[in-house]
């Protein structure tokens, strides 16, 4: 287990630095960024996979740097099970859900429902579901679909929204949230 060390900054103080930041400019991917430059000096991301049985607790940056053994780390955990194929995450979508999940003020670890996903894999899943995209973006890395127990569905949302960073997508009936690097945009699945 990784002991997170004290940023010296609250989750009050956090939530203050986020809410200025959004009263103040634009959204924009600056903003999200700036809420992670002003959670402390460490990142850490906290998941678990059903599928596989694995879990990951990871601090991946420190003091403005990516940990690169850490996020070979998050590329393998994050693999499409499916075909054991896995890919380079997007740093910026892994930040995305370590914001959000600081913002949750859980220690729970997400539960990963998708990460990376083949083309393959995509077009199997396309053909099962009308709501997989075409070009998702999963295939290049860049979106997660996430849970918690703890958690609604709403409340995760509502998380990863307020970050203005990437898509953020609702899945009420399926109990998840899809997270991406993409553009700022939003939708209920």
């Amino acid at each position: 287990m990784t002991q997170e060390p004290s940023s010296g900054m609250t989750r009050r103080g956090l939530l203050r630095v986020f809410a200025a930041s959004t009263v103040a400019a634009a959204p924009t991917y600056a903003n999200a960024f700036g809420l992670l430059r002003g959670a402390g000096n460490v990142r850490r991301v906290r998941m678990y996979s059903g599928r596989s049985g694995e879990s990951l607790d990871a601090v991946y940056w420190v003091e403005g740097q990516y940990i690169p053994e850490v996020m070979k780390q998050i590329n393998y955990f994050m693999r499409d099970w499916r075909v054991d194929e896995q890919h380079v995450m997007a740093p910026q979508t892994v930040d995305i859900i370590a914001a959000t999940h600081k913002l949750l003020d859980t220690s729970e670890p997400y539960m990963l429902l998708s990460g990376y996903r083949s083309a393959a894999t995509n077009a199997l899943l396309r053909r099962q579901s009308r709501g997989v995209a075409l070009h998702s973006l999963h295939i290049p890395g860049e979106a997660a679909d996430l849970t918690l127990k703890t958690r609604s569905v709403h409340q995760i949302y509502n998380a990863a929204w307020s970050c203005q960073a990437g898509g953020v997508g609702k899945y009420i009936r399926s109990d998840f949230v899809h997270m991406d690097c993409g553009p700022v945009r939003t939708w209920h699945g």
